[in-house]
């Protein structure tokens, strides 16, 4: 996966409700339950997902912020040298419901973060949509 690009998608638990304040869009209010984030790394995938996986980082995208109160549990990730991070959310926006204008300020999609209470039927949807795409995708999974 070295410098390889691709989409990605970072499964997360939140396990405390909150409210978050995440750069310009501030303070939003997280239920606890499951995310994903649709993101994509042109120009190395590998060192993107290692970037969000650090523990202590200082807050750049608007997903840090969330990071830094939550954790991943798993990346489901596609190599490709198509940007498909917009196609994926625009699939996730129609099933899961979305986090408004999160992650989402460089293009037009409503959001680039999605909630489910229920872990299983949120992998299920992001799988579904990598399948749409015709994406063979992989998984890490974290303790």
């Amino acid at each position: 996966m070295n410098r390889q690009g691709g989409s990605y998608v970072l499964l997360i638990e939140l396990c405390e409700e909150g409210d978050i304040v995440v750069g310009a869009l501030g303070a939003i209010a997280f239920p606890e339950g499951f995310y994903a984030y649709v993101g994509s790394a042109m120009g190395g995938l590998k060192s993107r997902i290692d970037y969000h996986l650090r523990e202590k980082k200082h807050p750049h995208w608007h997903i840090d912020y969330l990071l830094n109160k939550a954790q991943v549990i798993q990346v489901i990730f596609a190599q490709t040298d198509r940007r498909l991070e917009c196609a994926l959310a625009q699939i996730l926006t129609k099933e899961i419901d979305a986090i408004p204008g999160f992650g989402s300020s460089d293009c037009k999609c409503k959001s680039h973060l999605y909630f489910e209470p229920r872990e299983i039927r949120l992998k299920a949807k992001v799988v579904e949509a990598f399948a749409e795409l015709g994406l063979g995708y992989q998984l890490r999974i974290f303790p």
